[in-house]
């Protein structure tokens, strides 16, 4: 089995969930409801929503838009600045002269508000369908799982097991990797987690756990640094 492809991916799904938490509520701390947010930056309520959600799919551009609009751009001028970028080729003392930029991020995870759970849950679904587009046999895989699951006829689970074989038979990931009420019952009901290797689970476990337990990214001390 392949193995765990991405170690940031859960990391920078985070980013993404706080950057979206962080513009919902400096929106509405300015007092500006969706609609007049939505008109302000040219998107969509639904778009704004998505964006909001920390969801990966609207462009980099358009969060930057939401940004602009809340007065907040500014934040991202030193990555877009020449502090950033590589140094010239000089000597090593030279470098070493050079000052560093202290840059701190706090990454974090709020278990008390079930965000840990659907994290986990949506990178365990990443893995599992990377893994399926590398190896189609674990397509078959999650299949028998849904019928041995289907034969059992419980009632509550019939109709995500009913839209389960569509998304398989489709490969509509899209359907269960956004942060909608039903992509998340969907997740509760997946059968896709059974075709992951015990080793990406564990890998996945872990990040959770790191950022639970708070990631800092950046330099904590200049001193030493390379």
């Amino acid at each position: 089995m392949p193995a765990f492809a991405d170690t940031s991916s859960v990391l920078e799904r985070q980013l993404l969930l706080q950057l979206g938490d962080r513009l919902k509520r400096l929106r509405k701390a300015q007092g500006i409801n969706t609609v007049e947010m939505a008109r302000r930056v040219g998107i969509s309520r639904t778009t704004l929503g998505s964006v909001e959600a920390g969801d990966p799919a609207p462009t980099i551009g358009t969060y930057l838009r939401v940004m602009s609009a809340l007065g907040v751009a500014g934040d991202l001028a030193l990555l877009a600045g020449d502090t950033f970028q590589p140094p010239p080729a000089t000597s090593a003392a030279a470098t070493s002269r050079r000052a560093r930029p202290l840059v701190q991020v706090l990454v974090t995870t709020d278990s008390q508000r079930h965000q840990a759970q659907d994290l986990q849950s949506m990178a365990l679904h990443k893995e599992a369908i990377r893994l399926i587009q590398e190896d189609p046999a674990l397509l078959e895989r999650a299949r028998d799982t849904l019928r041995q699951w289907r034969a059992k006829e419980d009632a509550r689970s019939r109709s995500l097991w009913d839209e389960w074989e569509t998304i398989l038979t489709r490969r509509s990931w899209r359907k269960v990797l956004g942060r909608t009420r039903r992509a998340q019952e969907l997740r509760q009901a997946s059968p896709l987690p059974t075709v992951l290797p015990e080793d990406v689970r564990h890998n996945v476990l872990a990040q959770i756990q790191a950022l639970k337990n708070e990631v800092i990214l950046g330099d904590r001390n200049e001193e030493g640094a390379t």
